[in-house]
């Protein structure tokens, strides 16, 4: 991210010259996609080009992001501002509607935090 997170201040800062070498080097947004479809694994879903859906498991049991709290709804923030910011906003705005609309026990500010996501 452009800024520095409450948790890691360690954690390296998204400036200008990657965003752009994002816009410029489609390898890099390869690589980007790839890791967001690990995640995506993670948390149930996957995408098929610039589609996002559940997969057939998903449940609350199993995918802890789908309860009230917990830094996984941070990470679904943070991954949502990422691909927006490094140029992929179709798959910003594909993550973010499936996380808003898969059926779940979110909180109203973790919803808020994933719409505004994409807001910059």
């Amino acid at each position: 991210m452009p800024e520095a997170g409450r948790f890691n201040g360690f954690a390296p800062l998204l400036v200008e010259e990657a965003r752009i070498a994002f816009a410029d080097d489609e390898s890099l947004r390869v690589k980007q996609r790839r890791s967001l479809d690990v995640m995506l694994a993670f948390f149930g879903l996957a995408r098929r080009e610039r589609i996002i859906d559940p997969l057939a498991d998903l449940n609350m049991g199993e995918h802890i992001w789908l309860k009230r709290g917990g830094h996984n709804h941070l990470r679904i923030s943070r991954i949502i501002r990422s691909l927006h910011l490094c140029h992929q906003p179709e798959l910003a705005a594909a993550f973010q509607h499936a996380v808003i609309t898969t059926q779940g026990v979110v909180s109203e500010q973790s919803l808020g935090y994933w719409r505004a996501a994409t807001q910059t």
